[in-house]
């Protein structure tokens, strides 16, 4: 499964597909589909573009992307940088009224728990996000694990390929011991993006592309959007698997 990753904590200053408007955005989360995507992952922004968990902000973008995509699996963060405090964050939760399939919560950040319990209670599925492995010890200890709809692996800005197979190693390997049935989704950001979904390719794991990772293409030019990434990843994941590489 490629998941498109439309938009994520960036400003809309820093690409021209960027924009704080949820029609806009949605229309990229409809070309990407277009170009192959399976599923979306969008951060609903404030009129200035910061990321929001507000109930306006949220109905508005996941209102747009049904619009735009219809039968598409939609997400959404609930990343704390957008409210820090978990009583504020589960306050937000609260108001939002059209619903979106999943949504991506971090173990590392106080109040997972708590987030993810009330998210699965409302019926919407919850990404585990594990970064590292403190997040990964967090989410081993949780009741909530085995009702996570999967699991995604964010490996950080790393350059050097066997830092990014070592991490990805330890965190697939503890996930795996923990709960072998559950559906891991591996990804990187800016430097290792493309390393990332190369060695998902491999491993046989889902993964996902678009600006929230990257604003560029494998040779380094500059995405004209998101359509063009995830053409681009496919292509990428059919030639790595079409050198027969075994999963780890």
């Amino acid at each position: 499964m490629l998941k498109v990753c439309v938009n994520g904590a960036r400003l809309p200053s820093e690409h021209p597909r960027l924009s704080a408007d949820p029609t806009a955005i949605a229309e990229e989360a409809r070309a990407s589909i277009g170009a192959g995507a399976r599923a979306v992952h969008v951060h609903p922004k404030s009129p200035t573009g910061d990321d929001s968990l507000a109930g306006e902000d949220l109905d508005r973008f996941v209102a747009a992307m049904r619009t735009a995509c219809p039968r598409v699996p939609i997400g959404v963060t609930s990343g704390a940088w957008a409210a820090p405090a978990v009583a504020q964050r589960l306050a937000a939760l609260r108001t939002w009224t059209v619903l979106p399939d999943f949504v991506s919560v971090n173990w590392h950040e106080d109040g997972a728990d708590q987030v993810a319990e009330h998210l699965i209670d409302r019926g919407i599925g919850v990404e585990a996000g594990i970064w590292h492995g403190d997040g990964l010890d967090r989410w081993l200890a949780s009741s909530s694990r085995s009702r996570c709809l999967r699991v995604l692996i964010e490996l950080p800005d790393l350059e050097e390929s066997g830092a990014i197979s070592d991490l990805t190693a330890e965190l697939v390997g503890g996930l795996r011991a923990a709960e072998p049935g559950l559906p891991i989704l591996l990804h990187g950001e800016d430097r290792s993006t493309w390393p990332a979904l190369e060695l998902a390719a491999r491993w046989g794991l889902d993964t996902r592309i678009g600006l929230e990772d990257t604003l560029v293409l494998p040779d380094g030019r500059r995405a004209q959007g998101n359509a063009e990434l995830v053409a681009t990843a496919i292509a990428r994941i059919r030639e790595v698997r079409g050198h027969g590489s075994s999963a780890s």
